[in-house]
């Protein structure tokens, strides 16, 4: 679909602050922390997609982790690096499409999803989970965290089941947790979180390239 369906995410970050954004909350995830906290994810090449101002990606970064982040939107990019320099950190920002991810094969010991999936069109769903898989290592770690149905019906509201409908074939869900959010904006939304491994791809090689590193 080559983004004809998302390139209003830049107005909404040139024409809004980021204090009126609900998904902007000023600091990491709490589940992103609880995982690096707890040792269930080990430091390495990560992937932060759709990372807005990049709050988790920053924090990656300090703890250790050698960080890409994409994002749709110039002007979200532009306010991520001022960031980034001001917490004094390497971050590879790369102004990209999360349905076609413009890195190679086999880069990624995790990646970190905060609300794109649920973005994705329904049409290119299939294409960004394939995108996702490719890019990382096998038995490399996904942590997708999306709008719950417990929201109220929509197209990008999800089930339990819808969720492991869409994974299963390139992903072994290891956990699956249900919670509530108080966003910027002072109105509880819930979520669905699971961390995911990469099912073993057949043929390839692992890499080592640094994500920092684009493709030529």
């Amino acid at each position: 679909m080559a983004d004809s369906n998302y390139t209003d995410w830049d107005l909404v970050y040139r024409d809004y602050p980021a204090s009126v954004l609900p998904w902007e909350l000023g600091g990491p995830r709490k589940i992103l922390v609880d995982l690096i906290e707890s040792g269930g994810v080990q430091s390495g090449n990560a992937l932060d997609l759709c990372c807005g101002l990049g709050t988790n990606t920053i924090y990656m970064a300090q703890k250790g982790f050698n960080v890409a982040a994409t994002d749709i939107s110039k002007h979200a990019l532009k306010m991520a690096k001022e960031k980034s320099k001001q917490a004094r950190v390497e971050i590879g920002f790369v102004l990209a499409s999360f349905v076609k991810l413009p890195f190679r094969d086999l880069m990624f010991d995790f990646v970190f999803d905060m609300g794109c999936f649920h973005h994705v069109e329904t049409e290119d769903r299939t294409e960004f989970i394939h995108g996702v898989h490719r890019v990382l290592k096998p038995k490399a770690q996904y942590q997708l965290t999306c709008f719950s149905d417990k929201n109220g019906p929509a197209w990008n509201h999800f089930t339990k089941e819808q969720i492991a409908h869409y994974f299963a074939k390139e992903f072994e869900i290891t956990r699956l947790e249900h919670f509530r959010s108080v966003e910027a904006d002072n109105y509880t939304r819930f979520f669905y979180t699971a961390l995911m491994q990469s099912r073993k791809k057949p043929n390839r090689q692992t890499t080592n390239t640094n994500p920092l590193q684009r493709d030529p």
